[in-house]
């Protein structure tokens, strides 16, 4: 069931433990799924109970530990051998007695580990303040440090392979994001389109499949296009409602996100003024893209646009995306925004999401792009514009 060949599971490996001796860190702990799945190919939904791979320096394989019914999953989804998928009993689920991170450490001390320096994933989201009580407590002469987002930089330059699934995550969007557009229209509640979103996503294309998406899809509309992290309701649309819809498609793990803004009946001179400068926007930022052009330069060159119509927006504009899980579908690296000197290299790819939010409704373009050779591709296939029904 592996995704990719062995050999670039072993160059990513590779990689990560050129990184962690550069920091010298001796052994990297690895709670994040997607840089688990990364590394291993390891894919199931067990995030909810304690994981982790143990990357060890002088190590051949990194050790997969979790829980003892997902170990046959370890076994079907990655390359590991046998020996290198350790699990623990269940009565480490959820206890008050023991913690999974007592077993980790356990086998870190059989490996001869417990006084190295032990790199944690400390603000990835499945890695707890217990996890660190735990590890220090009971490996008290080691020392830890942070190794957040390790993994995830030398994610951030995508491999041909990955990009093929990229790019067919964003055949499934394309294809999401016009069936969602059909959909809508005064009268209809907001979960029905909601459900034809989610089928779309996860039925594909004939040629393959979707998979579940980081996030689910973002539908405010009306005023609630005000904010830009809504879900949806029961509610039915309205004539005059703006609707935003932020979605991904999703293959193999690998997003590709899309957002576009539509209006059931007549939008409103400044619904109109603003979606211009956003696309205005956007469209002048993906002309600066290339090898070499900084994020912050991306960004600069969306700012200067928007101000030419008196818009401005505070937060960041986009951010690198690729493999991930819930809850996000961003890897938490180089973002679009002032201040941020990542040089963008060919194969890198970034989600590009400028919205602007006013007092009442809001505005939602977005387009997931590669760094090309020598400029940039945009992956899906959807008008840039104000959509009206």
């Amino acid at each position: 069931m592996l995704i990719f060949s062995v050999s670039e599971y072993k160059n990513r490996l590779t990689k990560t433990k050129e990184s962690m001796e550069k920091q010298g860190i001796d052994v990297l702990l690895v709670t994040d799924p997607a840089n688990m799945n990364y590394l291993t190919g390891f894919d199931a939904w067990s995030f909810y109970v304690h994981q982790l791979l143990i990357v060890i320096a002088d190590e051949e394989e990194p050790i997969w530990v979790g829980r003892g019914i997902d170990a046959s999953a370890a076994e079907i989804t990655t390359w590991l051998k046998q020996e290198s998928i350790i699990p623990y009993p269940d009565n480490y689920v959820q206890s008050t007695e023991r913690h999974p991170m007592d077993f980790v450490a356990n086998i870190i001390e059989e490996k001869g580990q417990a006084n190295k320096t032990i790199a944690a994933e400390y603000d990835a989201y499945y890695f707890t303040a217990k996890n660190y009580i735990q590890l220090t407590k009971k490996l008290p002469n080691a020392k830890f440090v942070d190794g957040t987002s390790l993994v995830n930089w030398i994610r951030i330059v995508k491999s041909d392979g990955e990009i093929d699934l990229i790019k067919k995550a964003a055949t499934i969007v394309t294809q999401t994001m016009y069936k969602g557009i059909e959909k809508i229209n005064a009268g209809v509640r907001e979960c029905d389109v909601v459900a034809d979103i989610f089928h779309k996503q996860i039925s594909g294309t004939d040629e393959f499949g979707g998979d579940y998406t980081s996030i689910v899809p973002l539908l405010p509309s009306g005023e609630k296009t005000s904010a830009c992290h809504l879900t949806w309701t029961d509610e039915k649309y309205k004539e005059g409602d703006p609707v935003i819809l932020e979605l991904a498609g999703c293959h193999k793990r690998y997003h590709s996100p899309l957002a576009r803004t539509l209006v059931i009946g007549q939008p409103t001179p400044e619904m109109e003024e603003l979606a211009d400068a956003a696309i205005e926007g956007i469209e002048a930022a993906l002309d600066v893209i290339k090898p070499g052009t900084t994020c912050e330069q991306v960004e600069l060159a969306w700012r200067k646009s928007i101000e030419k119509r008196g818009f401005e927006k505070e937060s960041r504009i986009g951010y690198s995306t690729g493999l991930n899980y819930p809850p996000d579908w961003g890897e938490h690296t180089a973002s679009l925004r002032p201040g941020d000197t990542t040089i963008l290299q060919p194969n890198m790819v970034f989600h590009m999401i400028p919205g602007i939010w006013m007092d009442t409704y809001g505005i939602e373009i977005s387009e997931t792009f590669r760094v090309t050779e020598n400029g940039c591709e945009v992956l899906a296939d959807v008008e840039r514009k104000l959509f009206i029904k």
